[in-house]
């Protein structure tokens, strides 16, 4: 029962966002940057923030909910670390958003799990970036696969868990062996590329692109498969799409400010309560300069909705100075 209610609020959502673009499709919401782990690869958390304040959260969802926002991810650092985390969940659902979380996993264990579903959580996603623990990333399936049980056993809301491929993993077959048990857990599975220590996009080696089209093909049950923009990526070669990051996506972080994305936090940087349709409108329809090279798989999700659909122009010039490809840093 909790899948089908699931399954309708969200494709209520996504017929909602073919009708309209001027609202979000998806925002992502940090109310705790620290983490309590430190991927050499990612450039996403602290280890000393505190968390933002319940009623800064509360006014940050509602004036998503003003916006007509279809689905908040509260994301971070770890947002398992915030005190008051089921409360923003339950605020996210009482604004009629679809709710979902991407968490390390970690700090999972069956009396929180229950506490989400009490809250309304209605997705989660886990990325696990190897099978055993190592000096890149301590996300591995040896550590977090009772976790896993865990959340097969006790989650009301959908799973997803994410592996990746490419720079600084060290063994690209572990990608395969953490999708095929989550498939078997009953979890969707997806596969992200990854940059290199330097930020460079590189085109993946032999190997690598074998585990890649193999896992590809395990994707088929998930619900996040509007991916094909990989397929560029995996090749190292750029893809020509139109990005509506600032307008379809947002990203608010822990400062209350809209940017682009998580790699592309400064623009436009303009506080959420001010933010208008007006700004929607205008970010809907600027061209981004980093995005040929843009491996930020939520964006091009959300993107997706809108290719068949108004061409964009050059950033103003007081946006103009968003990062190349040669600054971008990870995937989503």
């Amino acid at each position: 029962m909790a899948a089908v209610s699931r399954g309708i609020h969200g494709w209520g959502k996504i017929a909602w966002g073919f009708a309209s673009t001027n609202h979000p499709l998806l925002a992502h919401i940090i109310p705790m940057r620290r983490c309590n782990l430190a991927c050499t690869y990612c450039n996403e958390y602290d280890d000393f923030s505190k968390p933002v304040a319940l009623d800064l959260m509360f006014k940050r969802v509602d004036k998503l909910g003003e916006l007509n926002t279809s689905v908040v991810t509260i994301s971070g650092g770890e947002p398992l670390l915030h005190p008051e985390l089921d409360e923003i969940v339950r605020r996210i659902r009482k604004n009629g958003i679809v709710a979902g979380m991407i968490t390390n996993g970690y700090l999972l264990m069956p009396d929180r799990i229950e506490r989400l579903n009490k809250a309304g959580l209605e997705w989660l996603q886990i990325s696990i970036d190897n099978v055993n623990p190592d000096d890149v990333s301590k996300k591995s399936l040896k550590v977090l696969d009772k976790k896993l049980q865990m959340l097969a056993e006790y989650a009301d809301f959908h799973v997803n868990i994410n592996s990746v491929v490419g720079g600084g993993v060290h063994n690209p077959q572990d990608a395969l062996t953490i999708g095929k048990r989550a498939l078997e857990l009953g979890f969707s599975s997806t596969i992200g590329i990854i940059h290199d220590g330097g930020g460079q996009l590189q085109p993946l080696g032999d190997e690598e692109r074998r585990v890649y089209h193999e896992m590809k093909r395990l994707e088929k049950r998930s619900f996040t498969r509007i991916n094909s923009f990989q397929d560029n990526i995996a090749l190292g070669k750029p893809n020509r799409w139109r990005c509506r990051a600032g307008a379809r996506y947002l990203y608010v972080c822990e400062d209350g400010l809209v940017h682009y994305c998580s790699q592309q936090r400064g623009y436009p940087a303009i506080p959420l309560e001010k933010y208008t349709i007006e700004d929607i409108r205008r970010e809907y329809l600027t061209e981004k300069s980093c995005a040929p090279h843009c491996t930020v798989s939520c964006v091009h999700q959300v993107s997706i909705f809108d290719a068949w659909r108004d061409p964009q122009r050059p950033a103003p010039a007081d946006t103009a100075k968003a990062a190349t490809a040669s600054e971008l840093v990870q995937i989503e």
